[in-house]
């Protein structure tokens, strides 16, 4: 074994593949290529990957997100169709189409790997997102310095949980059994902060078995993980993309999201919220195009 090898745990039944990190001694350090997880197991029970499998667990995981892209797709498309006909009964003229604005999203990641997939999902489902890489335990701290300058309709706040291992009375009822849970509802109360309206700033805040109930509790739109298991790299990207094209007339249905993400229910869940996305009028038009007399010296 060495660094950078794609392994899964015999212990665990091959469940999650991990790369690993480091190795320390008969310890190996462990993150999950496709699950927010990182952990550690003797390097006696892990088991090289077999390239055929992990293009199968690739390919799997691809055909599920690329469904869930072309169900956002065709969301968008409906969404859009449906303003333009309101426009036409409302008797706009022809000229006067309409642009459209979605939601931003300022993503936070504890992960820059996962940081990066989620902005290229971002980029293909064309959604105004910054993002930056921060440690879970400075989550808060970046939370208060961004939003100011960044003001998003959408924060993600997300990296790397779980439910520590070893603890002699283990109560999934408190923080101190998690391993960043505590950050997280940190960077949570901060964005609250900032905003309370539940309906102006969405917040989207959780990683692998993350405590879901205090993150809701304590100002958390959307979360993780109601069941406790491991939640998909992108699954916390694929609702901040739902919300930022979703009309600010409609609400945001967990019921609506949760078949297009990997985990569905049981690693993510929420509370009813309005949308971010705007539609104005009249279109933007191109200005190279436009023969403009200046009227100011």
């Amino acid at each position: 074994m060495k660094v950078g090898d794609l392994v899964v745990r015999k212990s665990y039944g091959g469940d999650i593949t991990f790369r690993i990190e480091g190795l320390y001694d008969h310890i190996s350090l462990l993150k999950g290529t496709d699950y927010r997880l990182v952990a550690d197991a003797p390097t006696s029970d892990l088991v090289n990957v077999p390239e055929t499998t992990m293009k199968r667990r690739k390919q799997q995981a691809q055909i599920k997100m690329i469904e869930s892209v072309e169900a956002l797709e065709q969301h968008r498309q409906r969404q859009s169709e449906r303003r333009q006909t309101e426009f036409q009964f409302a008797n706009a003229p022809n000229q006067a189409a309409h642009f459209e604005m979605p939601g931003k999203v300022l993503h936070l990641d504890g992960d820059p790997n996962y940081l990066q997939k989620s902005m290229t999902l971002y980029n293909q489902l064309r959604v105004p997102a910054e993002g930056h890489y921060v440690s879970e335990a400075k989550m808060s701290e970046a939370v208060y310095t961004l939003l100011p300058r960044s003001r998003p309709d959408i924060i993600v706040i997300t990296g790397h949980d779980g439910v520590l291992k070893g603890l002699k009375h283990r109560d999934l009822y408190s923080l101190q059994s998690y391993k960043n849970s505590q950050n997280f509802v940190n960077a949570v109360k901060t964005a609250r902060q900032y905003e309370r309206n539940l309906d102006m700033l969405t917040v989207i805040a959780g990683a692998c078995q993350s405590h879901f109930e205090a993150l809701l509790q304590n100002g958390a739109n959307f979360a993780s993980s109601p069941g406790r298991i491991m939640i998909h790299a992108l699954d916390p990207a694929y609702v901040a993309a739902k919300a930022a094209y979703t009309s600010i007339r409609d609400t945001i249905h967990i019921a609506d999201i949760a078949p297009h993400t990997i985990t569905g229910t049981e690693g993510l869940g929420g509370i009813e919220t309005r949308g971010s996305h705007r539609l104005g009028m009249p279109k933007w038009k191109d200005l190279s195009t436009l023969n403009v007399t200046p009227s100011v010296t």
